[in-house]
């Protein structure tokens, strides 16, 4: 089991080429890529999202990458048109103010006009890029991975404990439901015995009473559902794979079951109980929001 939430880094050299790699994840229904590529990755797009794809299923991706190119190869670039005009505008201004000004234009002067000359460093070989990308970031996702998994073992214990509990509590309010009928049946006969003042009672109509309350607030249905949803909950938290959406459903089907329980309650302590396994499925369902 992992966590959505988690942090890698990844570092390839080559040629004097260095391309680092950092990647953080945060919670999300579904796996949403990075949305904006480093301009030195834009020729490596389809490998970012082959990767990605291949080792995430859930969460939203931020990528941020550095390539530091140390050979030093670059080419300077010269304009010689613009700079042809800066001479050209000098021999006007010359012309226009006086030849008898100090100091000649000289090539020293063009080397430092704006434009005129631009280095430029040599193209990368995209296959190089290329490699140093699926490296680096091979890398980063598995190391990202290490944090998620780590992550998700202290998830997956928390989520162990909360259904223990909850498992708990059904078995206390599995002892607890025949008594509630016992105890309604008892309270009809006390409150009809004090009604008629001696009287005596008829007892068929006590007993259709008390069966109809029993078929009324009968949760044994409930019971056995919410124990399986238990057990499938349990086998999905040492299952392989993303177990996320898994969790999630069966978590609504546990809620489902528990609610309907409430609604049958007639039982201060059983209702009680209910409220309490209400609690730690809220708990439960907040875990799994973090689970891929």
């Amino acid at each position: 089991m992992k966590s959505m939430t988690g942090y890698g880094k990844g570092v390839a050299s080559e040629n004097e080429r260095t391309l680092t790699i950092e990647l953080r994840t945060v919670n999300n229904r579904f796996l949403e890529l990075p949305s904006r590529i480093p301009k030195a990755l834009l020729g490596c797009e389809d490998i970012i999202r082959s990767v990605l794809q291949s080792k995430l299923s859930r969460g939203t991706v931020d990528l941020f990458a550095n390539y530091e190119n140390s050979a030093g190869e670059y080419k300077v670039r010269v304009d010689a048109a613009l700079a042809a005009e800066y001479v050209r505008a000098a021999a006007e201004l010359s012309k226009t103010i006086g030849k008898d000004l100090p100091g000649a234009y000289e090539i020293s002067h063009l080397m430092r006009a704006p434009e005129v000359v631009r280095p430029e460093a040599v193209a990368e070989d995209p296959q190089l890029v290329r490699r140093l990308t699926e490296k680096a970031l091979s890398q980063a996702v598995a190391a990202l991975n290490a944090m998620r998994e780590t992550e998700g073992a202290a998830v997956r214990d928390d989520l162990k404990r909360l259904v223990g509990n909850i498992a708990s509590m059904l078995e206390k309010a599995e002892l607890r439901a025949p008594a509630v009928v016992e105890e309604y049946r008892e309270r009809m006969k006390a409150r009809i015995s004090e009604i008629l003042a001696g009287v005596q009672i008829d007892e068929a109509r006590l007993l259709n009473e008390t069966a109809f309350f029993a078929d009324k607030a009968d949760i044994n249905e409930e019971i056995n559902r919410l124990k399986s949803h238990i057990a499938q909950f349990n086998a999905c938290l040492t299952a392989d794979g993303p177990q996320g959406r898994k969790l999630d459903f069966i978590s609504q089907e546990m809620n489902r079951e528990i609610n309907t329980m409430g609604s049958k309650s007639n039982d201060s302590e059983l209702t009680s109980t209910v409220i309490e396994m209400k609690n730690e499925l809220e708990k439960v369902k907040e875990q799994i929001r973090n689970v891929e």
